[in-house]
């Protein structure tokens, strides 16, 4: 990760630096781009493939399940707009979720289709609450995998057994936990999933995937398609409606190459790093580096506003320093080149694999100096 070099980075959960090998295959791609025009599309469609070999890989799905999108907002427009709704029926989510998973929900007013946001006291997610929203007319529970601002990390297989029990789908916001956290969706049924690659996956911005449940292609009505969505995409002179029986249906125009190799890059690296369906050791450094930063936050008078439940900790660590405001202590942070985001009224602290003590040392010390002033 080059950008160790200058910064303790800590703001994965904003926008990931990328790693050196998904530098180089964007460094190629331009050149090519550049020097050689399409002459080497086929072979840059085929790193697109491998993005989709490693997703599936990195989730346990099938390759016709994995679609490469522009981003997580794209996939859950892709739901909201293709599922068969009717009027009276409603998306139950919780009112602390990033925005992207609420305005494609809400958007669907007009349809007769209402948006239940369930409170989160405390940033802890409770599945009593979710479950005394749901009703009869439910048809989806949308769920972002780790809270953004709080990183409280769900159980997923509690929640998609609840979503069986209930007899309702499970979409799930994976951008903060795809790529450090294991998920299997043989085992767990979630039936669509979306991420884009720039955070914990150690891509590009604009460069994401989906995954849709195969038994589910033919009941979500694709409303975005283009000359790439039919089977035989290549034969531009010949219109014929016949749609990809995969969810590559959904990738209907020209692919972002530049952001889809690099993502297939970052996507490698870390399946080479360990990250599989059953088990990350990414997820494990995560966690220990984490605590270690709750610690030391703790020991130099911080106010921790993230969760710690046992099994729902994540990445992210949220605090408050008394009598100093988060913007302030943002600013002075990224003055010693300690990079961080002001979210849920605190300083965001995302701590990716590579982190170590000295990364965390070097913040408290910006911090005690502050407490000084």
């Amino acid at each position: 990760m080059p950008v160790v070099r200058r910064f303790a980075y800590f703001d994965h959960a904003a926008v990931g630096p990328l790693p050196e090998p998904s530098r180089r295959a964007v460094a190629q791609w331009l050149t090519e781009a550049t020097e050689l025009g399409d002459t080497v599309w086929p072979r840059w469609n085929g790193q697109l493939e491998q993005a989709r070999r490693h997703a599936a890989e990195l989730m346990g799905a099938e390759l016709d399940e994995i679609a490469l999108i522009p981003n997580t907002t794209a996939g859950i427009n892709y739901i909201a707009q293709g599922f068969p709704w009717q009027a009276g029926d409603n998306v139950v989510t919780l009112a602390n979720e990033f925005p992207s998973n609420a305005y494609p929900w809400l958007n669907l007013a007009a349809q007769g289709v209402q948006t239940r946001l369930v409170d989160v006291p405390g940033g802890l997610v409770d599945l009593n609450r979710l479950e005394e929203a749901i009703d009869e007319r439910t048809r989806l529970l949308s769920l972002s995998w780790i809270g953004y601002a709080s990183g409280y990390r769900i159980d997923l297989d509690e929640v998609a057994q609840l979503c069986q029990r209930k007899n309702i789908f499970f979409f799930l916001d994976a951008i903060q936990g795809l790529g450090v956290f294991p998920i299997d969706v043989r085992r767990t049924k979630v039936d669509f999933l979306a991420a884009d690659g720039h955070k914990w996956l150690l891509g590009p911005e604009g460069a994401g995937l989906m995954f849709m449940r195969r038994e589910h292609l033919d009941f979500i009505r694709p409303a975005h398609v283009g000359w790439n969505s039919v089977q035989r995409p290549y034969e531009f002179d010949r219109i014929a409606f016949n749609i990809k029986q995969s969810a590559a249906r959904y990738e209907g125009g020209a692919a972002n190459m530049g952001g889809q190799i690099a993502l297939a890059q970052s996507l490698g690296l870390l399946r080479e790093l360990g990250v599989s369906p059953q088990a990350s050791p990414v997820a494990n450094d995560i966690l220990a580096i984490a605590e270690h930063a709750r610690q030391q936050l703790a020991r130099c008078g911080a106010r921790l506003l993230s969760p710690n439940e046992p099994g729902h900790t994540s990445g992210i660590v949220t605090f408050a320093i008394p009598g100093t405001e988060p913007t302030q202590l943002r600013e002075k942070l990224l003055a010693a080149e300690v990079v961080v985001s002001c979210r849920g009224g605190g300083v965001r602290i995302s701590l990716h694999g590579y982190n170590n003590a000295e990364d965390i040392a070097r913040m408290i010390a910006v911090i005690e100096a502050s407490s000084r002033d």
